[in-house]
């Protein structure tokens, strides 16, 4: 599983894309979208940004995994918006958005999965590697 510290090494390093190169490269990885999620730290209270890719969109509706590479536990942006759904949410060339974060219900969550894992191959690896269901995250 990726340390904490290879994952802010892998957000940086995706940050500094962004920034070399006007933002013209950085903002899709694997044929996803990736988008900047703003969270308020529940511990810290200070805003938290990291890059994440969105394997759906449903309507006005983004999809996100709080996958954490098939860790066993969660990653600190998803207990972030558990304790304080109101997210900031930056796409390739809009506005940051406030949004609503929610945790799909059981029901959603066995509609998508099968299509996040057909789509994209990873995750179906992500899920194996752990014993916790693996969150889907609605941002409205």
């Amino acid at each position: 599983m990726p340390s904490d510290l290879t994952l802010k090494a892998m957000n940086t390093v995706h940050r500094v894309i962004l920034r070399i190169s006007g933002g013209r490269l950085g903002w899709e990885a694997g044929n996803m979208p990736v988008l900047e999620l703003t969270t308020t730290g529940r511990k810290s209270g200070k805003l938290r940004s990291v890059m994440l890719t969105s394997p759906i969109q449903e309507g006005e509706s983004i999809v996100i995994v709080a996958s954490r590479g098939g860790d066993d536990v969660h990653p600190a942006w998803y207990l972030n918006l558990v304790e304080n759904p109101q997210v900031q949410v930056k796409l390739k060339g809009e506005p940051t958005k406030t949004m609503t974060a929610r945790t799909a219900t059981a029901t959603e969550r066995a509609r998508l999965w099968p299509i996040v894992e057909q789509k994209y191959k990873g995750y179906a690896g992500y899920q194996q590697r752990t014993d916790r269901e693996i969150p889907l995250i609605f941002l409205d």
